[in-house]
């Protein structure tokens, strides 16, 4: 028992560690509030001691539907602190998809902001005991419901009630199934990761990051938050990710590292006011989610020359970055999701899990203690997922003879449109409720803005008549807004195999 004690390690521990290094540096600014890495594992302190005293017991859910907030990263951690599972909602979804995620994760408690109140309050479920409001950038909790500071209790927590093989979040992700699932990442599994990004992303206490793409993404709260707080770094945090927010902060804290997919990279070079923009601190830029475009990269290379780019490939369920294409490695190597990261081990395999030769088309497969423990409540995905002793990342590349690893197609069809996850078949099987609608099929298609945009080729059923402007009407109270067709085609028939497949291939050259 001693020596669990003295070898103890948690998200919990990560942050106690900084307090005691950094001390009176900020840590978190958002907006007018400014905490110290000691003042902010205080508030971690009480936040998680109210938790206790409202009946929350170690390995609990408790789910945030939230935009970014000094609140949102203290209950990150506090839920952290007492053992007890975080579940990050995407704002974005319908009242229907949050209610799933809250049925499923069985969450007793629900915190929201002044944005999502009403969309968490349609969407309980009879397990979320109470609800509690979040202040966010200059904005008030929401009115009506107990705001999160009456939670807060003094009096430190021990941390030893935490392993690093606790459960720490469960993330659900979208996939081509109609449900998302959940997956189990443990303390452990993130704080291996976090090494991973401290070291192959260069983050040290010198680093002053500006987080704006939404925490409920493991992208933002894991690849970036997490090993900047670990590291001793300066976190700026914002809830709006357009330009004419980004600049001026950017600017304003001589921000050295960012985080975007490529349509945000973007929106920052078509705004007016990058050309007036101090920002020769940017230093780190960090993109994912989808491939930079080249001509991007030649734009962001001109117009800020002392900005080093970071290609990060993975997904929720490896916590999530498994490759880089490292800053040097752009010019020879762009449109390359790199190699794998420093606790990663990556295959390209066939299916029966052998490995295809460089420059052949395959399924990317990983090991790594970052992987997840499993899907919540759903033993046949995960026994699936993990067939073989690997985890299988449904995504098909092709690695060349020096290990660097190109995404070639997501083998379950996942559509990735503005750096969110968009499941085809969730879509289709929306269109095939519509009663004009004999066939449908959902590809992305390469798009300026966001990178792939959602594209739906229908066929109407004999004697019907249907337009593009009807069928996205039809989608839009039945879908979330990023997960609406961009552009609906209506062809008279779709390409099919032998067996009655959709060749999707052939789909994209006909659109």
């Amino acid at each position: 028992m001693h020596v669990d004690q003295a070898r103890h390690q948690s998200l919990s521990t990560l942050l106690r560690r900084s307090a005691a290094r950094h001390g009176n540096k900020p840590a978190i600014i958002c907006g007018e509030i400014s905490w110290s890495y000691l003042m902010f594992d205080d508030i971690v302190d009480a936040l998680g001691r109210g938790l206790i005293d409202r009946g929350i017991a170690k390995g609990d859910r408790v789910a945030i539907l939230a935009r970014n907030s000094h609140v949102f990263a203290a209950l990150r951690f506090a839920v952290a602190r007492i053992g007890a599972v975080l579940v990050p909602i995407n704002f974005m979804l319908t009242a229907e998809e949050v209610r799933y995620v809250l049925d499923h994760s069985g969450a007793r408690l629900l915190f929201v902001d002044r944005t999502t109140k009403a969309l968490g309050l349609d969407a309980r479920t009879a397990a979320v005991e109470a609800i509690f409001g979040i202040a966010g950038e200059g904005i008030a909790p929401p009115d009506g419901i107990p705001s999160w500071d009456t939670l807060c209790r003094p009096g430190p927590i021990p941390d030893e009630v935490v392993s690093a093989d606790d459960l720490l979040q469960i993330i659900y992700t979208s996939g081509t199934e109609s449900r998302p699932k959940g997956a189990m990442l443990t303390h452990g599994a993130v704080l291996w990761q976090y090494q991973s990004c401290v070291i192959d992303c260069e983050w040290s206490a010198r680093t002053v990051a500006l987080h704006a793409l939404p925490m409920f993404h493991c992208a933002q709260l894991d690849a970036m938050l997490g090993p900047a707080l670990q590291s001793g770094a300066t976190n700026i945090i914002t809830a709006t990710a357009s330009p004419d927010n980004l600049i001026p902060l950017l600017s304003r804290y001589k921000v050295t590292s960012f985080f975007s997919p490529p349509t945000v990279w973007i929106g920052i070079l078509r705004s007016p006011l990058l050309d007036d923009a101090d920002l020769s601190q940017l230093a780190c830029g960090y993109y994912g989610a989808s491939i930079m475009p080249v001509e991007i990269l030649r734009e962001l290379a001109r117009r800020l020359p002392a900005l080093r780019l970071w290609n990060l490939y993975g997904q929720t369920e490896i916590a999530p970055v498994a490759t880089v294409l490292f800053p040097h490695e752009h010019g020879d190597r762009a449109g390359s999701a790199g190699r794998p990261t420093l606790h990663v081990s990556t295959r390209i395999v066939d299916d029966a899990m052998h490995d295809v030769p460089a420059g052949e088309i395959g399924e990317i497969v990983h090991q790594s203690p970052q992987l997840m423990i499993g899907y919540w409540n759903d033993a046949k995905r995960t026994a699936e997922a993990f067939a073989g002793g690997w985890f299988h990342s449904g995504d098909l590349g092709v690695m060349d003879a020096d290990g660097y690893i190109t995404i070639v197609d997501r083998k379950k069809d996942m559509i990735k449109s503005g750096g969110e996850n968009v499941s085809s078949r969730e879509v289709e099987e929306v269109l095939y409720g519509h009663p004009g609608i004999a066939e449908a099929a959902v590809i992305g298609m390469p798009d300026p803005r966001w990178i792939e945009a959602v594209t739906a080729v229908v066929v109407a059923r004999q004697g019907q008549a249907i337009t593009e402007a009807e069928v996205i009407d039809y989608c839009r109270t039945r879908l979330a807004g990023f997960k609406l067709p961009k552009r609906v085609v209506i062809a008279e028939s779709l390409p099919k195999n032998a067996s009655g497949k959709v060749l999707k291939r052939e789909l994209r050259a006909l659109v």
